[in-house]
């Protein structure tokens, strides 16, 4: 039994392109969506993050957002140099919502827009090796990821297993 959208060839069949999230300005609330859904021109309201059904010949999806969390480990490095090459990748890329970080390792959460989860989860496993030189991170390498749709994200905050409220935006230590 086969698992896929509908409208949506089978994996592997078209050319993926990669894509990042855009301001909040640009793209609605503090993720990136609104919550107003969209009606297609027969009048069917769609479901934010589902693929939309195109003319004959075309195909047209809506991204969705992605939380990401991005763990990455290596030799022990100075704190105060941890904590700056972090905010300098917060700065570079505002995104970033919260970084915790140790001598030895940190955790990175974030908002993606993709079109899918194949999608998301190549950007995130490029943004510490993309940005080691210029944010002059540690040598670290990547030791975890987690990419969760919106809704289960809000999903698991609402149940109580999300991250904890209590961590603000920023670079903080564990």
């Amino acid at each position: 039994m086969g698992r896929g959208r509908p409208g949506a060839p089978p994996r592997g069949t078209a050319e993926r392109t990669l894509t990042s999230v855009g301001s909040g300005a640009a793209t609605g609330g503090e993720d990136g969506r609104t919550d107003t859904p969209d009606t297609d021109d027969d009048g069917h309201t769609e479901r934010h993050g589902t693929a939309r059904r195109a003319p004959e010949g075309e195909r047209r999806e809506t991204p969705r957002m992605w939380h990401i969390t991005l763990s990455v480990s290596g030799a022990r490095a100075p704190l105060t140099e941890v904590r700056r090459s972090l905010e300098r990748l917060a700065h570079d890329h505002p995104f970033l919502l919260t970084s915790r970080y140790a001598g030895d390792h940190a955790e990175i959460r974030y908002w993606e827009e993709a079109r899918d989860l194949h999608d998301a989860a190549a950007v995130a496993l490029r943004l510490w090796g993309e940005h080691r030189s210029t944010a002059n991170l540690p040598p670290w390498e990547i030791v975890g990821l987690e990419v969760i749709d919106r809704e289960t994200y809000h999903q698991r905050v609402a149940e109580g297993y999300g991250p904890p409220p209590a961590w603000p935006v920023g670079v903080h230590p564990f």
